[in-house]
């Protein structure tokens, strides 16, 4: 058992933050349904429990428990919704990180996530269709983080083709714009929130993508508090002892940061490229190194 614990932490820790996400939402589902399932053997019903971890769409519901408002982006109702999305996170997160950072990725998650519970919560106040179902509705899933992550990419490299099945190569744009235009057209249906909250992901990624091309990064905010939070764990676990360390000839510190120099001065003008003429103008070697400098 050790074993294996151990194997799926290095696993983890080797994983680009795609896949280190999926990790934590397939955690987030095994463990919730593992405590459902042992609930019901006890004649309990667990649902209310796990409400606590889902986000009401009544204000006075959500002031009793606003840690939902983080929490319910990483829910799942069931093995198709989880696997659904996972399937988008891993396929659009490969072609996020060739176009911006790690931490651009995580930030945008959760600025997805929060976008679409507050437009959710706020359609079920403002709109009078809602007025009967505000009382008991409530949001989970992470479909609002992903709508954030793909629209985001198509943004930035709106020409770039993704293949489907039985539908053959289709530009990127066409795939953010049909998911949208699905989402408007299914507000008023048994998953009107669902849907509603896809809106919400929607626009964060158009926001965060519209404004980085500008030069501000709309999620800084999120990784300044998410990096201070691993800071100060980080402080409270016992840190190792300091290693040695015998600094050798200068002229191998001189070669290796004229190196970075040149690397950093690269990807620079691969992203002026990127901006100036699309995804599409990149070569093969440019889009490469430009994938390995995000995981970097």
């Amino acid at each position: 058992m050790d074993s294996f614990i151990t194997d799926l932490k290095n696993k983890f820790n080797r994983g680009n933050i795609y896949v280190q996400f999926i990790y934590i939402n397939v955690g987030v589902f095994i463990i919730t349904a593992l405590l459902n399932i042992l609930w019901t053997l006890f004649n309990r019903n667990g649902a209310f429990i796990l409400q606590y971890l889902e986000l009401p769409a009544w204000t006075t519901h959500f002031l009793k428990q606003p840690w939902s408002l983080l929490t319910y982006m990483f829910m799942h109702a069931g093995v198709l919704h989880l696997l659904f999305n996972m399937l988008w996170l891993y396929w659009f997160g490969q072609m996020f990180l060739s176009l911006f950072s790690s931490k651009h990725f995580r930030g945008l998650y959760l600025l997805g996530g929060i976008c679409g519970g507050v437009l959710y919560m706020l359609a079920y106040h403002v709109f009078p269709y809602f007025s009967t179902s505000l009382y008991y509705s409530y949001l989970l899933g992470a479909s609002a983080s992903v709508l954030a992550i793909v629209v985001a990419t198509a943004v930035r490299a709106p020409e770039y083709r993704v293949n489907f099945m039985f539908i053959g190569s289709v530009r990127l744009k066409y795939v953010a714009l049909f998911v949208v235009i699905t989402d408007l057209l299914f507000i008023t249906s048994s998953n009107a929130g669902g849907h509603i909250s896809h809106l919400g992901g929607a626009l964060a990624g158009w926001w965060f993508a519209s404004r980085l091309s500008g030069g501000h990064d709309v999620t800084a905010w999120i990784n300044r508090i998410l990096d201070w939070l691993l800071n100060l764990f980080s402080h409270r676990v016992p840190k190792k002892p300091k290693m040695e360390i015998h600094y050798g000839d200068k002229s191998k510190d001189y070669n290796y940061n004229a190196r970075k120099k040149q690397q950093s001065e690269e990807i620079d003008r691969i992203l002026d490229k990127l901006k100036k003429s699309g995804y599409n103008s990149l070569t093969t070697e440019e889009k490469r190194s430009l994938f390995d400098a995000s995981k970097k």
